[in-house]
């Protein structure tokens, strides 16, 4: 029989990869993706979802103190007055701070977009879904002469201003009191950084001087989701109407729907 030749060899065996190892780099690494992605998340809820949810409690909110008002005031039959009061009744004094007295809706704004006005602009006035608009303390009050200035979140907490890019001349920026309703038309916009106060002015940019106009200011954060600057939006009064002759005609039906 032949003979059987071994063959010997000083390679050593290869050795797999075994599957159960890991890395500490490795772990980590997905780590960082899963928070992160749990980031994004919490974000995308904050600034979407959240939003949502108290843009549509601030707008009921808004809703059931307007239909408490119009409640409280007999209709007086005049219906869409064909000659609008060009003096308005201007309230006496300021409310206390996070007293809601007002309701703006802007058309431009959107369906359900009205929303309560409180006095002060701090965060728990700005942040609370019974209102997202907040009254400058020391500005004047709806109708009078002078600057009437309000403020808002762009896109959290209910969102109260996040189209006030999209005006036009002449949109209607209409604010309802216990009195009756007041309405404004939007001039123009312009872009501010945080510390220009100026546009709180009685007269815009003018500290000191004496103002002889009713105007509207709206101010409110830009660009989206960032606090670098401000967009503020003027508006210029033009009529008002007593609260027993219910809201201008434009926006009566849409008014009409809040009681529903």
């Amino acid at each position: 029989m032949p003979d059987v030749v071994v063959e010997s060899t000083n390679a050593a065996p290869r050795r797999g990869r075994g599957r159960g190892g890991f890395s500490f780099v490795g772990v980590l690494g997905e780590l960082l993706v899963t928070a992160g992605a749990l980031v994004l998340l919490f974000l995308g809820w904050q600034l979407w979802w959240n939003d949502a949810i108290s843009a549509a409690q601030q707008s009921s909110a808004a809703s059931a103190l307007s239909n408490r008002w119009h409640q409280a005031v007999p209709p007086s039959g005049a219906g869409d007055a064909p000659e609008p009061h060009v003096e308005p009744l201007v309230a006496d004094g300021a409310p206390g701070y996070g007293e809601p007295f007002a309701v703006m809706y802007v058309p431009r704004f959107g369906e359900d977009s009205q929303r309560t006005i409180a006095e002060g602009t701090g965060l728990d006035v700005l942040n609370s879904v019974e209102s997202g608009v907040g009254h400058y303390q020391g500005t004047q009050m709806p109708g009078a002469v002078g600057n009437f200035a309000i403020a808002a979140h762009r896109s959290a907490y209910g969102g109260g201003m996040h189209e006030i890019d999209q005006l036009r001349v002449g949109d209607g920026i209409h604010i309802q009191t216990r009195d009756g309703w007041y309405t404004y038309r939007f001039r123009d916009l312009e872009y501010v950084t945080p510390d220009t106060v100026e546009v709180l002015a009685p007269v815009p940019h003018r500290p000191g001087t004496a103002p002889i106009d009713r105007i509207i200011t709206l101010t409110t954060c830009n660009p989206l989701y960032s606090t670098a600057e401000r967009i503020i939006a003027y508006g210029v009064f033009e009529s008002w109407r007593p609260a027993a002759d219910g809201p201008p005609g434009e926006i009566a039906a849409a008014v009409a729907e809040w009681g529903r």
